[in-house]
């Protein structure tokens, strides 16, 4: 069967996880003929997804977040406003989505959470299979938990969730954890989606905190809590267009632009992993048994969400800032769990496509 990707260009676990999913289809002799990656004047494409997914990229605009000036909070109503403004620019992308199916026929597109997957569907009814992957989908099972307090928030989160998935036939939810399957038939409740690369590398008590932020403004943060424990060594990776290599931000402190493989090899030797709470790295901590620290981006609900539901599952400790002092503490009462859900996760992919694939062949 040939499959055609979209995947949402913010942060790094869409890409990683499209190129996880890829890996597996090409170890059961499916195509992946090409993606289509929505991007923003924030970011750009990394690297390693460029090198990682073998196949034509195609990139088109997409809704995106707008930031306070110091690159840390999400501001809500002039994100909205920001997109709106842009509605005709994100009509031509739909149609460069719709090239890309007319183009290539794929008999199922895959979404890694891009809302205008779902708009996609909406405006064009393409024949093709409409499935959607991501641990967002998870708001459809029953034991998720959402973050008290903040309604209109919530509701937000669960509207967009739900255009991405506009005609979907699948909603394939990512989890922390085990849980049972939910009532809802389009709904699969799967571990997170590893790359095979992981599971070369060994664990190792390292001396150092791995950080990531997706958000430049993180680092300041990061800086002061660096000089105000100078005994600590600190490696962490951002995305910052000004700094091309790495960059010795402190005598304990450097900052590595995103490469993923080295990543990888940081998180398998850390002691210990900071990050705002998104999903992918933090599966990729707690396979290889690393406690994390959680910072949700203030005003990203997701996160906020992700953080608990985290917790929930052994990761870490879900937190308001970096603070180290905070990570100390936990540490020094640290437990770890044996997460054998995360390491379950290619063999059960690999079960579900193929299941998938051969009941449409038949």
């Amino acid at each position: 069967m040939k499959f055609l990707f979209l995947v949402q260009g913010e942060g790094r676990g869409h890409m990683t996880q499209a190129i996880s999913f890829a890996e597996i289809l090409a170890e059961l002799g499916h195509e992946l003929v090409a993606v289509g990656v929505g991007s923003s004047h924030r970011r750009k494409i990394p690297d390693f997804f460029l090198n990682g997914i073998n196949c034509p990229i195609v990139s088109f605009e997409s809704p995106n977040f707008v930031c306070d000036k110091e690159q840390k909070k999400i501001l809500l109503t002039q994100t909205i406003l920001s997109n709106l403004v842009r509605l005709p620019t994100f009509f031509e992308s739909l149609k460069t989505i719709q090239k890309l199916v007319e183009a290539h026929q794929p008999d199922v597109i895959l979404n890694f959470y891009e809302l205008l997957g779902g708009l996609h569907q909406l405006v064009y009814r393409p024949n093709q299979r409409y499935w959607v992957i991501g641990h967002q989908y998870l708001i459809a099972h029953e034991s998720f938990p959402f973050a008290k307090g903040k309604p209109i928030q919530k509701l937000l989160f669960k509207v967009n969730t739900h255009l991405t998935a506009i005609g979907a036939e699948k909603w394939l939810a990512l989890s922390f954890r085990s849980l049972k399957q939910s009532k809802n038939p389009k709904l699969t409740v799967l571990p997170p989606l590893l790359r095979k690369q992981l599971f070369e590398l060994l664990p190792e008590e390292g001396e150092f905190i791995l950080a990531y932020m997706v958000n430049q403004g993180y680092a300041n943060e990061l800086i002061i809590q660096a000089k105000a424990h100078p005994n600590l060594k600190i490696e962490a990776f951002w995305d910052n267009k000004s700094h091309s290599e790495s960059f010795q931000a402190l005598p304990n402190l450097v900052f590595h632009p995103i490469n993923d493989r080295l990543f990888l090899e940081k998180m398998s030797a850390c002691k210990a992993y900071i990050s705002t709470a998104g999903f992918e790295s933090i599966c990729e901590a707690m396979y290889f048994q690393k406690p994390v620290l959680m910072i949700p981006v203030e005003g990203q609900y997701e996160q906020e969400c992700n953080a608990i539901d985290a917790a929930l599952a052994g990761a870490g400790l879900g937190y308001d800032s970096f603070d180290l002092e905070a990570l100390e503490a936990y540490l020094n009462k640290q437990y770890r769990r044996q997460h054998s859900w995360v390491t379950q996760s290619r063999d059960i992919f690999i079960k579900l496509v193929f299941q998938s694939t051969e009941s449409y062949a038949n």
